[in-house]
């Protein structure tokens, strides 16, 4: 990467950061309601691997911890933040809420509330793109959790068996809501769990958004050629509990003051500053300049839009599109 590419990628973490600690702010204000679940501390991962994709392009699903990667994909931040108002302008028109954003427009196939969920959905896609002969790729995020499912073990072979053009990414944050992953997981280092399936498997720091993106380069190269998956393990943590209802009492001070010095942003902010490519002013008026147009237009956008209707509360529920259904046929 050159300069202007690190300094465009330390802004969307920026953005990232801050658009994730207003939506903390608005569901204090309860304003935004139901389950929320942040993403402080996991930048780099996200917005490093989709940088080595064709983002809008390839496939992209995750689990419920998805704002910034429908984000990065190319959803509309505005109509992100209306979904988490519950707004009828918001991506699932306000019916599905943090755990459910979804923009099929910028191929972001969704985030899902089941664990595991992702899974097999993500190596129906890569199936879907082989049988058509394009050239996209299924990126499937994950937590180290997750990775117990039997959907996980089910979904890797056949997705080995197949050699379909799916690449795992999995952000290993530790923690399973609050059990520690040593507690939960025989093999803690995730990519040595694909050995198994003979995938192709990375660990790397999930941290540094510089090597985020090399190693996600080779892993998206090594799908896109027809190769078959791929299984990449970034080791990163999350700066907040697993959602707003976590005490967050089961993680010591000493262990997350450890993580705080890796805070992925500052990471890339010093290394621009050490290189002479940016000045601290600059950095400060950059992150006021998101912070001001977060309120000004993200957020009056969400507290502006409609709510939807209660008489429209089945409109795009599934049945209506079922034929049986519109013909009055049994």
């Amino acid at each position: 990467m050159n300069s202007a590419d690190k300094k465009r990628l330390l802004r969307e973490m920026v953005f990232a950061r801050r658009f994730e600690e207003r939506c903390y702010e608005a569901y204090m204000e309860r304003k935004i309601g139901g389950f929320l679940h942040l993403y402080p501390g996991q930048e780099a991962c996200c917005l490093g691997v989709m940088e080595a994709a064709r983002p809008g392009k390839d496939y992209v699903i995750t689990g419920y911890r998805d704002h910034i990667h429908a984000i990065k994909c190319g959803a509309d931040p505005k109509e992100v933040m209306a979904e988490l108002y519950a707004k009828e302008t918001g991506s699932s028109k306000g019916r599905g809420g943090s755990m459910h954003i979804f923009d099929v427009k910028h191929r972001f196939m969704g985030g899902y509330a089941l664990v595991g969920g992702p899974f097999p959905l993500a190596v129906g896609m890569a199936k879907g793109i082989k049988l058509k002969g394009g050239d996209e790729i299924a990126i499937c995020f994950l937590g180290d959790a997750a990775n117990n499912q039997g959907t996980f073990h089910e979904s890797l072979n056949m997705a080995a068996v197949w050699k379909l053009p799916v690449l795992y990414v999995c952000e290993n944050n530790l923690y399973g809501i609050g059990t520690r992953i040593d507690r939960s997981t025989a093999v803690t280092e995730q990519y040595r769990r694909v050995c198994g399936y003979d995938i192709p498997a990375t660990q790397c720091d999930g941290q540094d958004i510089e090597i985020v993106l090399r190693e996600a380069k080779k892993a998206v190269d090594h799908v896109r050629s027809g190769k078959g998956p791929y299984f990449l393990e970034l080791l990163t943590y999350r700066f907040r509990g697993h959602s707003m209802s976590d005490s967050n009492k089961y993680r010591s001070k000493e262990e997350e003051e450890v993580w705080g010095k890796r805070d992925p942003i500052f990471i890339l902010k010093s290394r621009l500053i050490a290189a002479g490519d940016l000045k601290e002013d600059d950095y400060k008026k950059m992150d006021k300049e998101i912070i001001e147009h977060i309120e000004k237009d993200i957020i009056k956008f969400a507290e502006e839009s409609p709510e939807p209707k209660v008489e429209e509360l089945t409109k795009y529920v599934l049945a209506e599109n079922d034929p049986y259904v519109r013909g009055g046929a049994r």
